[in-house]
């Protein structure tokens, strides 16, 4: 092949310039693209510290945002080139619906995870029962949150379901109001027994004043004359003081002959004599 009669000048003119000039604008888009892409990382991650999101959750938003921007500035220097990059685009868009469909559970408890996030229905520390699980929280992840049970298990629950049932927080609120039931015999003394549970009420220091303890005959059941007892305590003290009050309150009545009945059934039997021939 006689490359003498190949013009280079001519064939630099037609296509070298042309070439170079667009690599070098497609170099330009990258590193432009590329510092402006930090600028807007920069600005979005201020404003999210500045509202207070949790951190994880940031760190997450920032990694889909830079690797979105990335994208974006590659197709751009690829077009800058030449390159036809609507089959380029189209392919991403049906990877991205094949791994949306791949991974729609773990989409769902994603989009559950920046939820409890961000709504906090609870935080790190608080005994909590949601999704079948009652335990102390111990982390809240981006797919799912840790659980220490009262028993020291770890329970590891998908954020899809805990934000699709009901969040009960025990810890929400400062305070609580502990709900027993005392029964008595028909024949005990109800004025004797109403004054033993309200002695015992005041003189437990956990007890809050405001609001008052409610202390009241509730029901006439089949076997018992039954008293509700409602004191308010601090959130801390409401294990305790039930427990404890449940004791306190059995001595006390066995000391002042109080019985606690039983459900029980009295059987009358009734006989019939029969006249013989």
């Amino acid at each position: 092949m006689d490359f003498s009669s190949i013009d280079l000048k001519s064939l630099w003119e037609t296509y070298g310039i042309e070439w170079g000039t667009n690599i070098v604008l497609a170099l330009i888009i990258f590193i432009v693209g590329r510092w402006a892409s930090k600028l807007i990382s920069g600005i979005v991650q201020r404003l999210l510290k500045r509202g207070k999101m949790d951190d994880m959750l940031i760190n997450f938003i920032m990694s889909i945002l830079n690797a979105v921007l990335l994208l974006f500035i590659i197709i751009a220097s690829l077009s800058q080139l030449g390159i036809d990059t609507t089959s380029l685009v189209a392919l991403i868009g049906a990877a991205g619906l094949a791994i949306g469909l791949a991974l729609k559970d773990s989409l769902q408890n994603f989009a559950s995870g920046v939820m409890l996030i961000l709504f906090k229905p609870f935080k790190v520390g608080n005994f909590v029962e949601a999704a079948g699980t009652s335990g102390v929280v111990e982390s809240v992840g981006i797919f799912s949150s840790t659980f220490r049970t009262g028993d020291n298990r770890e329970v590891i629950i998908p954020n899809g379901n805990i934000y699709k049932g009901t969040i009960t927080n025990y810890s929400a609120r400062e305070t609580r109001r502990v709900d027993m039931v005392f029964g008595i015999g028909y024949d005990d003394d109800i004025k004797q027994a109403k004054q033993i549970l309200t002695d015992l009420i005041e003189s437990d220091e956990r007890v809050l004043q405001d609001p008052a303890p409610t202390i009241a005959v509730s029901e006439l059941a089949d076997s018992s004359i039954n008293f509700v007892v409602r004191p308010w305590v601090q959130s801390g003290d409401y294990w305790g003081l039930k427990w404890d009050m449940n004791e306190k309150v059995k001595h006390a009545f066995d000391e002042a002959g109080i019985g606690i009945p039983y459900p029980q059934m009295d059987v009358h039997l009734h006989s019939q004599e029969t006249d013989s021939k």
